[in-house]
């Protein structure tokens, strides 16, 4: 299954969750070959997420979609039209969204390479993961622009980096540049290649433009290809960070990551930007994704008067 996956060029965090509600599906059914299985048993599944597990509607498509795709690429077996199982009502919530004073709180205690990366988040609006993945050759500082390559649903994107953080990020590469010359001297100085670009193009796993823009700390010994790399940093350091820096502030919301990119899009709805523009900065692929946004932000909402404050 994971070959297929790896085939189709899926994302890292889709091959994992594929994988783990197919393990769950199996189990559910006493370990029973999938192929021995049917549609009836896909909806027992389903229905024991719903009732027992009480989850959520959207973990209950992501579950359905993983044993569909078992079924349909890797099995090769009609499982016919199951859009019956998809009809399940899901509540779309409100994004969280930080005020302009709230950022700038927030960022008071932020420092380093996690205040740049959290700086992408709400000043270009990257996922987490799109952020630490940012290799060197995806920063033009020339042109100001950042390419988003390992984007969600494969779906690439160029976007402005913000004035603010031009010289952060010239700081970061000649850093970044001093780490891989001294991993080079140590025999080290590899890092994963995409799409198995390493066969290709021999001297590409050590270039500097190859190399992950926010690295891990250490280096560690790849046990397929024997050679020491330095992958990208964990996505928990940023989230360990931001945590911290909501709890010194004592905010009384519920804030992660992303709502640092919500907060990006929110604002730039508020200083008057188009929604198509937001959804390509977004890189989201329904303009129906980026509208909810402006649930978060009625403008004309505050112009209203309540009837208790005309009393």
């Amino acid at each position: 299954m994971r070959n297929e996956i790896r085939r189709r060029h899926y994302s890292r965090n889709t091959e994992k969750t594929y994988v783990y509600w197919v393990k769950q599906y199996i189990y559910f059914h006493d370990k029973q070959h999938p192929k021995d299985l049917n549609n009836s048993h896909i909806e027992q599944f389903l229905t024991n997420l719903a009732t027992t597990k009480n989850v959520a509607g959207t973990t209950q498509a992501q579950a359905l979609n993983s044993v569909v795709f078992l079924y349909r690429h890797v099995l090769k077996q009609d499982v016919g039209d199951l859009d019956y199982l998809r009809n399940v009502r899901r509540f779309k919530n409100i994004p969280t969204v930080l005020s302009k004073d709230e950022v700038i709180r927030l960022f008071q205690h932020l420092n380093g390479t996690t205040k740049i990366m959290a700086g992408l988040l709400y000043g270009a609006g990257l996922r987490v993961n799109e952020c630490v993945t940012l290799r060197v050759q995806d920063i033009d500082v020339s042109l100001r622009t950042i390419t988003i390559r390992n984007a969600k649903g494969q779906k690439a994107r160029v976007i402005l980096i913000p004035q603010r953080l031009l010289k952060a990020l010239e700081r970061q590469l000649l850093k970044r540049k001093q780490l891989h010359v001294e991993d080079i001297h140590k025999g080290w100085g590899y890092v994963d290649l995409p799409n198995a670009l390493n066969r290709k193009y021999k001297n590409a796993a050590t270039s500097f433009q190859w190399q992950y823009l926010f690295p891990s700390s250490t280096a560690r010994k790849d046990i397929k290809s024997g050679a020491t790399k330095r992958w990208h940093c964990s996505t928990s350091t940023l989230q360990k960070a931001v945590r911290k820096a909501v709890l010194i502030i004592e905010l009384n919301k519920r804030v992660t990551c992303h709502t640092l990119r919500h907060s990006f899009a929110t604002h730039l709805l508020e200083a008057g930007t188009d929604i198509r523009t937001i959804q390509e900065l977004m890189g989201h692929k329904d303009v129906r994704t980026t509208m909810i946004y402006t649930h978060v932000l009625r403008k004309d909402m505050r112009s209203v008067t309540s009837p208790l404050d005309q009393l």
